[in-house]
């Protein structure tokens, strides 16, 4: 069984994972609207990765004898200048991710619960991956930055991802 602590906290990161998904699904439709497909298509399928993450949080939760509470989502930023800025953001995101699983580890310690560690060391690991992908395709855009036909070149790059976790960068 949950404390109450954990639970809280688990239902507070799920939410987060749930504004992850919507924050990709709003970057995602930005690079569609610039007519950059590859990259859309990349964030649409992040978004349906941070789903995932959110329903192993759901899952978990109830498995342990909890409650799910659910949490209105915020509205994401919708507008971007540049497709670097979109990765940049996306990059910064992941970090504060990264803090939050990195408390509720903390937490889960102090709380002596085994089972949350045990099941926060994926997302532990699956935040490692996340950052240096973001941040490889963040520092590619940097390097072409205002070169269209590398931009296009990256964004073609990019349209290889082809599910959830299968990351072309």
């Amino acid at each position: 069984m949950l404390s109450k602590k954990i639970e809280d906290a688990f239902n507070e990161q799920l939410n987060k994972e749930l504004f992850s998904a919507y924050l990709y699904l709003s970057m995602s439709s930005w690079c569609d609207s610039q007519n950059l497909g590859g990259m859309a298509q990349w964030m649409r399928l992040q978004a349906q990765e941070e789903l995932q993450h959110a329903m192993k949080f759901y899952d978990f939760v109830l498995d342990r004898d909890g409650r799910v509470s659910l949490s209105q989502v915020d509205t994401p930023k919708r507008d971007w200048d540049l497709p670097l800025t979109v990765f940049d953001e996306a990059y910064d995101h992941e970090k504060m991710i990264t803090n939050s699983i990195n408390d509720l580890v903390n937490l889960s310690f102090e709380e002596k619960d085994h089972a949350a560690v045990a099941f926060l060391q994926w997302f532990v690991t699956e935040q490692v991956e996340e950052e240096a992908t973001v941040q490889r395709i963040a520092d590619k855009l940097r390097m072409v930055e205002g070169d269209k036909v590398a931009t296009l070149m990256l964004d073609n790059e990019l349209s290889q991802r082809t599910q959830a976790g299968d990351e072309a960068e």
